[in-house]
């Protein structure tokens, strides 16, 4: 265990605490089982060490392990716990859990015998934890992480201290809030730099390679952890690509499954789970008119991707405009907002507010006599009555 804290402090020491994603404050980090899921990329691990770095100190009380640690081809999790819960330990933070076999068994059995310590455990987006054969659902407290914000970019970016704000805000207050964020940066300067390369936190890395590694997790997800994770057929994981990048090339489209079926050689009984699959990852978004029961799985009106980045990254040419923009407003209202297609315009969210979305001329017409009805325009600095800023709805987390 002594190689494994090793690891551990090397790691911590190495984490960089100036900007901590907002989804930090918003963890109960007291519950004794605490999962947080993301796709590859957004961040999990760094808020992981930032958390530890920032709130425990350094007693041999806590202890981070990557569940890819070669250390775990010889031991067993469990045993990791017992040790480590006899010799005074009280958080464990188990990062990549997909990557263990059997993880739901021995963390379940973890829970139930040591009840006085606490654990945090990461893993894919793919993460079924209702579904696991350990039932931990009734357990843990999951979280789901996206990539960076808008406002999160601005402040990694431009060493800015820019406030999340909350939909119901923009919505009563957009031109005050639009005037005080502009005082501080001017969002239209590097907007459009966001959309094309801001989401995921690698960007900062290795810029000229930063679609190259888009694609790289876009072939491990599909090749490697939707098999793993969701049964998806080997045979099949060509043609799911296929998929992906029939969505990308249109998106957002309205799939007609028996010819997506028919075009891309796979069944329909079998697509349907894919799709799935696909949106679970953090690969898609299925959006339908009614986000109610199963007819947004089964049946969904559009399929975009997941965000602005992919498309992008695996888009031929240059993606259409508009469809950049739809992306970018459903990405981030999503992270704590039901958005479903609306029957008058582009978006119901939370069942009440309908979104028009376009450029910076884009007029009333669409949601005229509708109640609650907003224009969200690109390429404006600030708005004015129902015409509110597109990149503004960047500051929801």
């Amino acid at each position: 265990m002594e190689k494994l804290f090793e690891t551990f402090l090397r790691k911590l020491a190495a984490v960089n605490t100036e900007f901590v994603r907002s989804i930090d404050g918003r963890i109960e980090w007291d519950a004794r089982l605490i999962g947080l899921r993301g796709a590859r990329g957004v961040g999990k691990t760094t808020l992981l060490l930032q958390h530890i770095k920032q709130n425990n100190a350094l007693d041999g009380s806590v202890l981070y392990v990557s569940l890819d640690n070669i250390w775990f081809s010889e031991h067993k999790l469990y045993d990791l716990a017992d040790n480590f819960y006899k010799h005074g330990g009280k958080t464990l933070y188990l990062d990549e859990i997909h990557r263990y076999p059997d993880w739901s068994r021995e963390l379940k059995n973890i829970y139930d015998d040591f009840p006085e310590l606490h654990i945090v455990f990461t893993g894919s987006s793919l993460l079924e934890i209702l579904n696991a054969r350990a039932d931990l659902s009734r357990r843990a407290v999951v979280y789901d992480m996206q990539g960076l914000s808008f406002r999160e970019y601005l402040n990694i970016s431009r060493h800015v201290c820019l406030p999340v704000t909350s939909l119901d805000d923009i919505l009563e207050k957009h031109v005050q809030i639009a005037m005080d964020m502009v005082s501080s940066v001017r969002p239209l300067q590097f907007f459009g730099e966001y959309l094309r390369s801001g989401y995921y936190p690698y960007y900062q890395e290795q810029p000229l390679l930063y679609y190259s590694r888009i694609n790289e997790v876009v072939n491990l997800i599909i090749d490697i952890e939707m098999p793993q994770l969701r049964s998806v057929d080997i045979a099949h994981v060509n043609k799911v690509k296929n998929l992906l990048f029939a969505g990308a090339e249109s998106a957002p489209f309205t799939p007609n499954i028996s010819k997506l079926s028919e075009g891309i050689g796979i069944s329909r009984v079998s697509l349907l789970p894919d799709r799935k699959a696909l949106e679970d990852s953090g690969l898609t978004i299925n959006m339908a008119k009614d986000a109610k029961g199963i007819n947004r799985l089964q049946k969904p009106d559009k399929l975009y991707l997941e965000n602005t980045n992919l498309m992008y990254a695996i888009a031929p040419g240059v993606p259409n405009i508009g469809c950049v923009r739809e992306t970018f407003f459903a990405n981030q209202l999503k992270d704590s907002h039901n958005v479903c297609v609306s029957h008058q315009s582009d978006f119901l969210v939370d069942g009440k507010h309908t979104f028009e979305i376009g450029g910076h001329s884009k007029g009333y017409q669409q949601i005229d006599g509708l109640p609650d009805a907003y224009v969200v325009a690109d390429d404006i600095e600030t708005g004015i009555g129902n015409k509110i800023p597109l990149w503004l709805f960047g500051f929801l987390y």
